[in-house]
C-alpha cells in the first residue's frame, strides 16, 4: 500500500492478518461522509487539518493530534472544515478480536467486545503509537509475525491506557420488538424490502418503527438497510468480486446505485477500496 499523495483513499489488507483493515488520505477535503456505521471497532489519527466528528450524540471539531474512537455499530461522520486538506488514518478491528485481547487482559466480565468510554483522545502517545502502527503495516519489508505483534502490542497499550469502567460499558435495554425489527433486516437485506414488512415482522407501526429506530440505532431503518448491504459488498470486494456481481448480490438496483451508496458511506469507489 502506497502512501496516499493526494485525494484518492488508499486502503491496506492483509489476508494473514484478517482481523485488520486500514485506511488513509492526505487531502480528503472534497470527501464528504454521510452518517453510518460499522460492525467494526474503528478507531483513527488525525495527521492534518480539521475536521467535525461526529459520534452518537456528540459532535466536536478534531485537527492533527486527535485520536478518534469508534465502538462497533455506533452511527458517526468525519468531514473537512473550510476546505482545508484534513489528513487521517483509520483503522478498523473485528470486534471478536479485539474481545479477546481484552478478556485476556481480564476487562470485561461479559462475553464479547467491551465499548471504549471514550469517543476522542489527545494522549500523545496514543496518536505517535497509531502512527507507528501505520508504519509497520504498510510497509512490504516487514513480514507477518511482526505487524500482528505491532496490532497486538498497541490495542493492549490502548486498553490499558482507556481502561473502561464495567459500569460504563454495560450496553443499554434493548426495545425487543426494534430488536427483531434489526434481525429481519439482517436476514433480508440483499432483497427488496418494503417497510411494512419490517413493521409486520417487528408487531410496530411505521411512525413508531422509524422514529424509535432511529433513537436506538442511530438511523432509520432504511439507512440501516443501505448500510448492511455496504458492509456485505466491501466483504465481498475484499475478495475480489466484480463490482456488477456485488451489486446485484446486495439487492442494489444496478451498479450506480451501489457507486452512489458506497461513496456516501466509504468516500470512495467501489473500485478504490477493492484496489
Amino acid at each position: 500500500m502506497p502512501h496516499p499523495t493526494d485525494s484518492t483513499p488508499t486502503f491496506w489488507r492483509d489476508e494473514a492478518l484478517p482481523f485488520i483493515e486500514v485506511r488513509a488520505i492526505a487531502d480528503g477535503r472534497k470527501l464528504r461522509y454521510g452518517r453510518h456505521a460499522h460492525r467494526t471497532f474503528s478507531i483513527g489519527a488525525v495527521t492534518g487539518g480539521r475536521s467535525t466528528y461526529s459520534n452518537g450524540n456528540t459532535l466536536e471539531q478534531v485537527h492533527a493530534g486527535a485520536v478518534v474512537i469508534i465502538n462497533p455499530e455506533v452511527v458517526h461522520a468525519c468531514n473537512p472544515v473550510d476546505d482545508e486538506a484534513w489528513a487521517y488514518r483509520m483503522f478498523y478491528l473485528d470486534a471478536d478480536w479485539l474481545a479477546q485481547l481484552q478478556h485476556a487482559q481480564g476487562f470485561g466480565m461479559q462475553a464479547g467486545f467491551v465499548p471504549f468510554g471514550q469517543t476522542l483522545t489527545w494522549r500523545a502517545d496514543l496518536f505517535a503509537g497509531l502512527n507507528a502502527l501505520y508504519d509497520v503495516l504498510v510497509n512490504p519489508h516487514e513480514d507477518v509475525p511482526r505487524k500482528e505483534s505491532a496490532v497486538t502490542q498497541y490495542f493492549a497499550a490502548l486498553q490499558q491506557a482507556l481502561n473502561p469502567a464495567p459500569h460504563a460499558s454495560a450496553p443499554r435495554e434493548q426495545n425487543q420488538r426494534l430488536a427483531r425489527a434489526a434481525e429481519f433486516i439482517e436476514g433480508n437485506y440483499t432483497r427488496t424490502l418494503k417497510l411494512e414488512e419490517i413493521c409486520a415482522a417487528a408487531q410496530l407501526s411505521p411512525s413508531y418503527l422509524i422514529r424509535a429506530f432511529r433513537e436506538q440505532y442511530g438511523m432509520t431503518p432504511h439507512a440501516y438497510v443501505v448500510n448492511r448491504r455496504i458492509e456485505f459488498c466491501r466483504a465481498q470486494l475484499r475478495r475480489g468480486h466484480a463490482i456488477a456481481d456485488v451489486a446485484a448480490e446486495a439487492g442494489f438496483a444496478d451498479q450506480a446505485h451501489l457507486q452512489r451508496a458506497f461513496r456516501q458511506f466509504v468516500a470512495a469507489t467501489p473500485g478504490q477500496y477493492r484496489g
